[in-house]
C-alpha cells in the first residue's frame, strides 16, 4: 500500500470522526448552550496538548505579536462555536456545505493580508464558489430567505481568519505558542459565558460532552498523521467526503435528506474549491 493511498485512509477516518462529531453536538445542543459544549472540547484539546506546552513553557507564552493572536484567537472562537450553532438550526448536510466557503474566504484574505497574488482563475472560481454559496442559501426561493444560513458563512469566515493569521504568525511564533494560546484563550472565551448559562449535566451528559472532545482531539491527530503520509493535494481532497458522512449521518440520525438545492449547490462548491486546490498545487511544481 503506497504512503499515498495510507493518506487517503486515514483522512476518510479523519473526516468521519469530525462529522461524528458534529453530529453529536446537534444531540447535545439540545440540553447544553453552544459555549458549555465548545468549553469541554477545549478542556481535552488543552490536556492532550499539555506534554507540547510542558516543554517549552514559560517560553511559549511569549509573544511579540499579541494583536494578531487577538485576531486570530476570535476567529477560531467564530469558527468553533458557529460550527456547533449552526448544525442545531440547519440540516447537517446544509451546515457542512455551507462551512466550505472558508475555501473562498481564504483565498481573498490571502491576497489582503499575506500578498498572495491572486490571478484570474483564483478569482472566477471564488466567484463561481459564491455562486454555488447562494443556491444552496436559496433566497427568493418559496419568498424566503433562511437567516440560520448566514451561520456557517459568518463560522467559515472566522475559520478563514484564523487559518490565515495562523500562516503569518507562523513566520515567527513556534508551534508551542500557536498551540497554548489556541486551546487556553478559545476555552476562556468559552468558559466565562458559563457563569450564567452553565447547565450540571447528569453522568450520561458528562461522559458524552468528554466523549465529543476525545473525538475531535482524535480527528486532528489523525488529520495530522494523513498530512504526513499523503501528499497534500491528495489528502486534501477527501476533505469534501465530509458531506457524505453528513448526509448519512442527517438521513440515519436525524430523518434528514438534502434537498436540490443543497446538493447542487454542494456541487458547484466542491468544483471550484477542487479547482483551487488543484490549481495552487500545479503552480508550485517545477
Amino acid at each position: 500500500m503506497s504512503n499515498n493511498t495510507k493518506g487517503i485512509l486515514w483522512a476518510l477516518l479523519a473526516a468521519a470522526l469530525f462529522s461524528i462529531v458534529i453530529a453529536m453536538a446537534k444531540v447535545a445542543v439540545v440540553d447544553y448552550h453552544v459555549l458549555q459544549i465548545l468549553f469541554f472540547r477545549q478542556i481535552v484539546v488543552f490536556l492532550s496538548s499539555l506534554p507540547d506546552i510542558a516543554k517549552s513553557f514559560p517560553n511559549s507564552l511569549k509573544t511579540r505579536r499579541p494583536g494578531i493572536h487577538a485576531a486570530r484567537l476570535t476567529g477560531a472562537f467564530t469558527a468553533l462555536s458557529c460550527g456547533i450553532w449552526a448544525v442545531s438550526v440547519l440540516p447537517l448536510t446544509t451546515a457542512t456545505t455551507l462551512g466550505f466557503a472558508q475555501v473562498f474566504f481564504v483565498a481573498l484574505l490571502a491576497l489582503a493580508f499575506l500578498n498572495e497574488a491572486v490571478g484570474a482563475h483564483r478569482i472566477g472560481a471564488v466567484l463561481i464558489g459564491f455562486i454555488g454559496v447562494i443556491v444552496v442559501m436559496r433566497p427568493g426561493v418559496d419568498g424566503l430567505f433562511d437567516v440560520h444560513a448566514l451561520i456557517p458563512l459568518l463560522g467559515a469566515a472566522g475559520a478563514a481568519v484564523a487559518v490565515t493569521l495562523v500562516r503569518k504568525l507562523s513566520q515567527t511564533e513556534s508551534t508551542a505558542t500557536l498551540l497554548v494560546y489556541q486551546s487556553v484563550f478559545v476555552g476562556a472565551l468559552a468558559g466565562i459565558p458559563l457563569i450564567w448559562l452553565w447547565v450540571t449535566p447528569d453522568l450520561f451528559g458528562w461522559l458524552f460532552l468528554f466523549a465529543m472532545g476525545v473525538l475531535a482531539t482524535v480527528g486532528q491527530w489523525v488529520g495530522i498523521r494523513a498530512l504526513r503520509l499523503g501528499e497534500a493535494s491528495v489528502v486534501g481532497s477527501m476533505e469534501y467526503s465530509k458531506l457524505i458522512f453528513a448526509a448519512v449521518l442527517g438521513f440515519v440520525l436525524f430523518n434528514e435528506i438534502p434537498d436540490r438545492y443543497t446538493v447542487l449547490g454542494a456541487c458547484v462548491i466542491v468544483g471550484s474549491s477542487i479547482y483551487i486546490f488543484r490549481r495552487e498545487q500545479l503552480k508550485r511544481k517545477p
